[in-house]
């Protein structure tokens, strides 16, 4: 998929750690990335200020007529978007072929 940029995301996605991740989803749409899929099997906390980029981010994308999918994050990690009821807003995955079946049906 030409228009689909995927991203590794590892370690903590926190106020101290998520400039990088912010940056990378900015370089990938100012490039000409439709849809932005990050790998989160890597990630290991993830907290407010995280949980914030991720939203802008999925709102930017929106914006752009794309979208933003989240792949492989652990359970407790779902289970932090799920208590703060953004299971409707962020598009969850489980795995990355889902991810890309999900995107070609577009």
């Amino acid at each position: 998929m030409d228009n689909t940029f995927v991203l590794d995301v590892t370690g903590r996605v926190t106020i101290e750690h998520d400039a990088q991740l912010r940056e990378a989803i900015r370089e990938a749409a100012e490039s000409g990335a439709r849809n932005v899929l990050l790998n989160m099997k890597g990630v290991t906390k993830l907290d407010s200020s995280g949980i914030g980029d991720l939203v802008a981010a999925q709102m930017a994308m929106s914006e752009r007529g794309g979208r933003l999918l989240l792949v492989g994050l652990s359970e407790k990690l779902a289970r932090v978007l799920q208590i703060t009821n953004l299971l409707g807003v962020l598009e969850l995955y489980d795995q990355m072929d889902s991810a890309l079946a999900t995107l070609e049906k577009q």
